[in-house]
C-alpha cells in the first residue's frame, strides 16, 4: 500500500501521523490497540479509517494543540524565545509558555515535523503493563507495545505525513532553484536539524570543493609534458590541498556551529543522559546517580551475548562470503580453461557471484537488525 494514496484520503491537517495495518488484521487486534492507545495516551486524538480499494485498516493519529504543548513540554522541545525575554532557545515549559515566540499561534507555533515528532514519542513510549498479551504476543513489563507489533508485522507501517503545501514551495525554492542559496531554514523548520544540517554541510562542502577544482585546472593547464614538471606540480596540488582541506574543517566548524546556535541545537544533553531508546528491554531499579527509576540490562550479560553470539555469527557470515568467493573465483578460472564455450557463459560466475551477494545481503542485514536488537539493549 503506497503513502501517497493513504495521504489522499484524509487532509493532513486532520492527521499527522499514519500507522497502517495488514489487510488479515482481525477486529480483536485493531480494538485492543485502539483501547490501549485511548486509555494510555489520552492525549491523542485516533481516528479509524478503511481503504476501500485494498481493504486496509489504519489509524489516523492527531492531538490538540494543548496536548501538543504539554507534550513538548514532555520531551524539552526547544523553541525560540521572544525577544522581551532575552531571546535564543530554550526548552518549552507549560508554566512560562508566555515567554516563546508565536505562543498565540495555533497554526504556527508547531512545525509539521515537531508535531509529528511529539506524537511519535507518545506512540513509541505506551508500555505494557505485567502479563498483558495479544495473541500469542506475550509483553514484558514496561516493554513498548508499538515497536513490538511492528516488529511482529502486526502493525505495517507508521509513518508521518507531508504538507503538500509546504512541499510544493519547497520544490520551488530548493529543487527547481538553479545557482540560488538553499532554504537552509524552511528546510530545518519542515525536516528536522538533521536533514538541515546535512544539506547545510553538502552545500558548503559543494562550494569550497570550487577551490581545488579552479587551481588543479589552472595547473594542469601549465603543467609540461616532461616527468620533472610533472612531479613539481603534483607536489605543488599536494601541499594546495593539504592547506584547502585544514582552512575547510576550519571554516565548517565554524559554520556549523553558527547553524547548531541557530537552531538551538548548541547545548542539547548529550546522548548518555538522554531517554533510552523505546525497544530497549530490561529490570526496573532506581539508578544510582539521577535516582529515578530506570530500565537496566546488566552490562556482562551484553558482553556475553556479544562474544558467544554475535562473534561467532559475524565469523561464520564473514567465512562463508569469503569461501563463496574463492569458489566463484575457481569456476571462473575453470570456466576461461575451456575454450569450446560459448563467450557468453565466461560471464556465468560473475553473474552467480553477483545474485548471491544480493541474497547474502538482505539476509545479513536482518540478522544484523537481530544481533543488534539482542546485542544492545
Amino acid at each position: 500500500m503506497s503513502h501517497k494514496a493513504w495521504m489522499k484520503t484524509v487532509p493532513t491537517e486532520n492527521c499527522d501521523v499514519l500507522m497502517t495495518f495488514p489487510d488479515t488484521t482481525d477486529d480483536h487486534t485493531l480494538l485492543w490497540l485502539l483501547n490501549h492507545i485511548r486509555l494510555g495516551i489520552p492525549e491523542l486524538i485516533v481516528q479509524v479509517r478503511h481503504h476501500k480499494h485494498t481493504r486496509v485498516y489504519a489509524f489516523f493519529v492527531t492531538a490538540t494543540y494543548e496536548s501538543l504543548l504539554r507534550g513538548a513540554d514532555e520531551i524539552g522541545l526547544r523553541k525560540p524565545v521572544k525577544a522581551e525575554f532575552g531571546g535564543g532557545m530554550r526548552s518549552f515549559s507549560c508554566e512560562e509558555d508566555y515567554i516563546y515566540e508565536n505562543i498565540e499561534n495555533e497554526l504556527y507555533f508547531f512545525t509539521s515535523q515537531e508535531r509529528q515528532n511529539i506524537i511519535r514519542y507518545w506512540l513509541e513510549n505506551l508500555r505494557a503493563k505485567q502479563g498483558e498479551s495479544l495473541h500469542n504476543i506475550h509483553f514484558l513489563e514496561g516493554q513498548p507495545i508499538i515497536p513490538e507489533l511492528a516488529a511482529r508485522g502486526v502493525i505495517q507501517q507508521v509513518f508521518p505525513l507531508h504538507e503538500q503545501r509546504i512541499l510544493k514551495r519547497l520544490m520551488k525554492s530548493w529543487v527547481q532553484a538553479v545557482c540560488e542559496a538553499q532554504p537552509l531554514d524552511e528546510i530545518c523548520d519542515y525536516f528536522g536539524v538533521k536533514i538541515a544540517m546535512y544539506f547545510a554541510w553538502l552545500g558548503f562542502y559543494t562550494s569550497a570543493m570550487v577551490y581545488p577544482a579552479v587551481f588543479g585546472s589552472i595547473l594542469y593547464t601549465f603543467t609540461e609534458s616532461d616527468q620533472t614538471s610533472q612531479d613539481i606540480c603534483c607536489v605543488v596540488f599536494a601541499i594546495f590541498n593539504v592547506i584547502w582541506s585544514t582552512l575547510f574543517l576550519e571554516e565548517w566548524k565554524r559554520r556549523g556551529a553558527e547553524f547548531a546556535y541557530k537552531w538551538g541545537t548548541l547545548d542539547t544533553p548529550a546522548e548518555s543522559i538522554e531517554e533510552p531508546r523505546p525497544q530497549f528491554r530490561g529490570i526496573k531499579r532506581i539508578s544510582p546517580v539521577t535516582s529515578a527509576e530506570e530500565f537496566y540490562y546488566p552490562p556482562w550479560k551484553r558482553l556475553l551475548f556479544q562474544c558467544l553470539v554475535s562473534l561467532p555469527v559475524c565469523l561464520a557470515c564473514l567465512s562463508f562470503v569469503f569461501l563463496l568467493m574463492l569458489g566463484c573465483f575457481q569456476l571462473q578460472e575453470f570456466v576461461l580453461s575451456i575454450q569450446e564455450l560459448p563467450r557468453i557463459i565466461r560471464f556465468l560466475p560473475k553473474i552467480v557471484l553477483a545474485v548471491i551477494v544480493t541474497a547474502c545481503d538482505e539476509v545479513y542485514k536482518k540478522i544484523a537488525y537481530w544481533l543488534n536488537d539482542m546485542g544492545a539493549r
